[in-house]
Order: C-alpha cells, then sequence, then structure tokens
C-alpha cells in the first residue's frame, strides 16, 4: 500500500540548486532512512513533506485518510502549555477520552463525572494507551507533568516533540534527526520501540547504529542522483562501495573514448553525414561522463602539533554539586599521551559540567586541576559559532589560523582544511547565513582544528552533521596524535574513535571502562540479573497462566487482561496526588481537597484489586 508518493521536486534559492526532479514513494511498513551531505536539501524535503515549504516544481501526494505525524529539528510547540496539556492538545480520541478521566479525578464531588469517564476508558479500551503514553514520557524522561514547555531546554522540547508524534500512533511517521538530545538508554529504547510497533518511517538521522537497527531501507542523494538501497547501513555500504567502483571505472572508460572522440573532433570533417552528426552530438555525453569527479576526501595528515610533556592533565579529590545534585565526588584522574577517552551516561549526570571544569570554564567545589604547560586545548562545544554580519565561510576559519602545520616542513592552509571537510571553493565564500544547521557545526568544528590543538575535547560532535561528514571527521580524528576526550551518544563513533570510557551514572559516580561502546553493553548485559523469584516458581507462574483463562468467560478474561492496566493507572495517580502533599506551603483547603482527591483513587484501587482477587479465585477454583 502507497503512502506517499514525491513526483519530480525540485528546490533553488537564488543562484544554488539543492536538488532536481527528485522522486521516491514510501509505502506500508517500510521503515526509510534519506541520507545526504548537510547542505544538500535533506531538511528541505522534511519541509516540503510537511507542507511548510513548497517545492519549485512537482508533487508530493499523501494516500488519503492516512494520520501522518511530524519531529521537526525544532518543535512547534505551545509555550503557555503543560507537559499533559502538550500531549492531550490533539485529535486521537482516546486521549480525549484519557483526559476526561483524569479531569473526573481532580472532582471528586462529582461521582456521575467520575462514572461516566471511568465507563468511558472501558468502552475505549483506553486503560493500556493510558499506560502506555505515560511509559513513552517516563523513558523520554519526562516525568513531570505540569512543566510549562516555556522552562524547557531544548532537548526537553525535542523529546516533548517526539514523545507526542509517538503516542498519536500515526500510519506514517516523518522525523529529523529523532536521536538528538536523546541519551543511549533512550536512544536503545526508541530502536526497541521501532522494532515493536508497527510504524512507518521516512526519517533523516545520522546514527549509524540506529539506521542499522531500525531501517530496511536507505535513499541517499548524492552528487544530485538519487540512490535507493533495500537494506539496513551494513547493506547500503557494501552496495554503495560497488555502484562508485561500477562508476570509477565507467568514468575511465569514458576518458578513453572522450580522448579518441576529440581526435576525431579535431579533424572537423568536412562532409557531415547523419552518421557523424549523430557522433557529434554523442561526444558531448562522452565529455560530461569522461569530466565527473566524486568529491570524496580520504583524510590522512600527519599533524606537527605542539608536542606534549610528561605532565599532561591531573584530577585531584575533584567534587563538584549544583544544589542537592552531585556530579563529581573526590573524583581522581591523571591523563596520559595519546589518550582517547569517552564519555557516556544519561542526559543530567554531568558530562558537560565536566569538561567545563577540566577547561577551566567552571570551577570545582573541591580539589586541584594540574594542566601541564604545554597543554593546548581544542574545545568543541554544543552552543557552536556566532558569526559576524555578512562574514564569509574562509574569514571565519581565518580569524582562529591561516593554516595547520605538518611533518616534513609541509602545512595544510586555511583554504585546504575547509576542502577537506567539504567545502569547495565557491563554498568557502559564501556567506555563513546561507550555510545549514549542519554545514554550521562542520564550520565550527574546523575552527577548532586550525587552532592545532594537542589535547581535543568534543561535546556530542556528531549532532546535525550528515553521514559524509562523520565518515571524514572519523578519518582525520584516527590521525589525531594528541588527547582526545568526547561526550556522544553517537554509539557508531564512539566505537571507532575511543579506547576506554568514563561511565557517569550520576550522583557523582563515574566508573572507568577499559573498552569501547560495544564492549560495555556486551559487559553490562552480561551482569546477571537479581530475581526474587527462583525458576521453580517461574515455571509454575508460566503453567499457571497457560492454564487458568480456561475457567473465565470471553468477557471475563478479557476485563482480567484489563484489570491490571487499571490498577497500574490508578497507583501512578495515587503516587502523583501523594507527591504533593510534600508541599510545606499548602493550605488547609489544599489538604483538604487532595484528601479527597486520594480517597476516590484509593477506593478505585481497593475496587479493581478485589476484582482481580475474585477472577483469580475463580480461575483457581
Amino acid at each position: 500500500m502507497n503512502y506517499l508518493t514525491v513526483e519530480n521536486i525540485s528546490k533553488s534559492y537564488g543562484a544554488l540548486t539543492l536538488f532536481e526532479n527528485i522522486s521516491f514513494s514510501i509505502h506500508k511498513g517500510q521503515k526509510v532512512a534519506f541520507v545526504a551531505k548537510n547542505g544538500t536539501g535533506k531538511t528541505s524535503i522534511l519541509n516540503i513533506l510537511e507542507k511548510t515549504d513548497e517545492p519549485d516544481t512537482g508533487h508530493v501526494i499523501f494516500r488519503k485518510d492516512i494520520k501522518v505525524s511530524f519531529l521537526p529539528q525544532e518543535p512547534y510547540l505551545n509555550s503557555e502549555l503543560t507537559v499533559e496539556d502538550t500531549i492531550f492538545n490533539s485529535d486521537n480520541p482516546i486521549l480525549d477520552v484519557i483526559k476526561n478521566y483524569e479531569k473526573a479525578l481532580l472532582n471528586p464531588e462529582d461521582a456521575d463525572a467520575y462514572q461516566v469517564a471511568f465507563e468511558q476508558m472501558d468502552i475505549q479500551n483506553a486503560w493500556d494507551f493510558e499506560t502506555q503514553y505515560k511509559q513513552i514520557l517516563f523513558k523520554l524522561k519526562l516525568d513531570n507533568l505540569q512543566q510549562k514547555v516555556s522552562s524547557m531546554s531544548g532537548g526537553q522540547k525535542k523529546r516533548l516533540s517526539l514523545a507526542n508524534a509517538l503516542i498519536n500512533k500515526p500510519d506514517l511517521l516523518v522525523l529529523d534527526e529523532p536521536t538528538n538530545h536523546l541519551d543511549l538508554e533512550m536512544i536503545e529504547w526508541l530502536e526497541d520501540f521501532f522494532a515493536k510497533e508497527n510504524i512507518t518511517l521516512f526519517m533523516v538521522t545520522h546514527d549509524r547504529y540506529f539506521l542499522e537497527r531500525v531501517c530496511n531501507e536507505i535513499i541517499e542523494l548524492d552528487h544530485g542522483e538519487l540512490f535507493s538501497y533495500k537494506g539496513n547501513y551494513s547493506y547500503y555500504l557494501e552496495k554503495k562501495e560497488a555502484r562508485i567502483e561500477q562508476q570509477t571505472a565507467e568514468t575511465g572508460k569514458a576518458k578513453q573514448l572522450y580522448k579518441k572522440e576529440l581526435t576525431w573532433m579535431r579533424r572537423q570533417p568536412k562532409a557531415r553525414t547523419t552518421k557523424s552528426k549523430s557522433r557529434i552530438d554523442d561526444f558531448t555525453e562522452i565529455k560530461h561522463k569522461a569530466s565527473q569527479r566524486r568529491q570524496d576526501h580520504e583524510i590522512q595528515l600527519e599533524l606537527n602539533m605542539e608536542r606534549l610533556g610528561s605532565k599532561i592533565v591531573e584530577l585531584k579529590k575533584v567534587s563538584k554539586s549544583y544544589k542537592d545534585k552531585v556530579i563529581l565526588d573526590g573524583f581522581n584522574y591523571m591523563f596520559q599521551k595519546g589518550e582517547r577517552a569517552g564519555i557516556i551516561g544519561k542526559n543530567g549526570t554531568g558530562k558537560s559540567t565536566f569538561l567545563n571544569i577540566l577547561t577551566q570554564s567552571a570551577q570545582p567545589d573541591s580539589g586541584k586541576i594540574v594542566i601541564g604547560e604545554t597543554v593546548k586545548f581544542g574545545y568543541y562545544t554544543q552552543t557552536g559559532i556566532t558569526p559576524k554580519p555578512n562574514q564569509k565561510v574562509i574569514d571565519v576559519v581565518r580569524e582562529f589560523g591561516d593554516y595547520i602545520p605538518l611533518k616534513k616542513g609541509k602545512q595544510i592552509s586555511a583554504q585546504q582544511l575547509l576542502e577537506r571537510f567539504l567545502f569547495d571553493r565557491k563554498k568557502q565564500y559564501d556567506f555563513v547565513e546561507k550555510l545549514s544547521g549542519g554545514e554550521r557545526k562542520r564550520l565550527y568544528l574546523c575552527t577548532i582544528l586550525i587552532q592545532n590543538p594537542n589535547f581535543l575535547i568534543l561535546d556530542e560532535p556528531t549532532n546535525d552533521l550528515d553521514i559524509v561528514t562523520l565518515n571524514v571527521l572519523e578519518s582525520f580524528l584516527l590521525d589525531f596524535p594528541g588527547c582526545l576526550l568526547v561526550v556522544s551518544h553517537d554509539r557508531y563513533f564512539m566505537d571507532k574513535i575511543v579506547d576506554h570510557l568514563f561511565i557517569f551514572r550520576g550522583e557523582g559516580i563515574v566508573e572507568d571502562f577499559p573498552g569501547n561502546y560495544s564492549d560495555f553493553r556486551a559487559y553490562d548485559d552480561s551482569k546477571p540479573v537479581i530475581s526474587a523469584i527462583s525458576e521453580e516458581e517461574k515455571k509454575e507462574k508460566k503453567n499457571w497462566k497457560k492454564n487458568s483463562t480456561i475457567k473465565l468467560s470471553y468477557n471475563e478474561q478479557k476485563e482480567y487482561k484489563n484489570l491490571e492496566s487499571k490498577i497500574k493507572t490508578l497507583e501512578f495517580d495515587k503516587t502523583e496526588l501523594e507527591k504533593k502533599f510534600l508541599n510545606p506551603e499548602l493550605s488547609t483547603a489544599e489538604i483538604n481537597e487532595l484528601s479527597g482527591k486520594l480517597k476516590v483513587v484509593i477506593d478505585g484501587i481497593e475496587e479493581k484489586e478485589m476484582r482481580w482477587l475474585e477472577l483469580t479465585e475463580k480461575m483457581e477454583g
């Protein structure tokens, strides 16, 4: 079943042509990734699909009556709404039922309204849906349902927008960099979610493990042409390499033929027969094929950076807290020459704070940081650059340096560095405001590297970078002879670049793990899970479940399955209400009102538990 058809769309901005006559289609069940270099129109294509932009030519056709959700890079959220209001502010009828039920819980005096809302939850089978949407919010660390959008960080807004898209269960979900602002645990949960849910996906993502595990097709826009690969990321790499080899061979043949035809053309035959005219027409096509050249660069640099001394960076009993939140607690570490370390941990565990303390842009509460005299930091932060008005790309880099010295007296100029990071000579003289978000990140990276640091610190360098640029960056970093410290949620990137990891567990706990991310996951997953239930008990429980429902009617079996979800939901409501009693500023009237609401929820739990026990006894009897 065809969900989406894109026919011959083109887009230009003035003299800049992003793409021409692009066509593709998305069918039910497909999970498609769209891959291209930054600045070639990925986000423009998503904007055209979302109808926030129009193509210059062509059409976009969605199947009638399908439900489509979009996750843009910059979410469109009402800043006046809370997290809960944002979720309920949709056209999903089941969410309306849940909203009415939640409202009825807040008015315990109106027993009739509560009964009607409760019955509607049953009729619409909304209990499981409520449990699932609260689980999605929990997994994306959006626990405070009353938090206003206006007080949220950019990352929280992106996660709320993602939660909204997932909860609405669309037929087609269009995503722009869905793993940005997610920690590793969230990304792995999202992979599992997409594996289980029957959602058709079309996404732009730079996360190569995510591509590997989620997508079953990759569409690539390469030098203005569209190529489709019916497989995951590994399949794409294999087939792309074969395609480039074939293209290189064809270009070689075309060059030989071009030389032969050029000799013939120079003779300028006087008799213009039909055959010779046809040959002259073909010459133009042969010339075009022979002159094709791929702009792919392999970074192989012998950097001549300032030599690191015996003392690099030493942290002695460093502690840091923000109010009750402990970031570091007596942390000790001594960096060695050529060290390549990664940092992973959940959002909010202090990874960026640690980098700021290391580079002395933040101060520890206690402890000492000793930095060697020869250390020159290059610090790539998440904030990026703020260019001056009407500043050109090349001028931004030259503000920080004109060249990087190489060994044997050679050097790489600012222009050559930009070329290696996919800014051709023409692009280097564009104004910075014309660059895409990913191109600006790439330019910022060049401003760090041109300073020739010997201790490179990268805070989420892969955000908004395309896969082609990531490969270039990885090649550069593999050649980099200094110390390297990276915070990244890009598992593929971490596996390729780092030798060991600092695991930020929270509460000031930092573990030093000797290996890359895949090594850590294999180790972490192999740790035994402590269970209070013996194997014999599990077996008895499994057999009981297998045979127990036989004595219940069809409707009773259905009711029994729903009861656990209902009880779980009411338990969640009970916990939320109990938290509110911790507020010391509550008035007597507010305490009485909360007590009434809590009584309604507790009565509901008791009623459901009694019914659950009743059905359980019936099965056992």
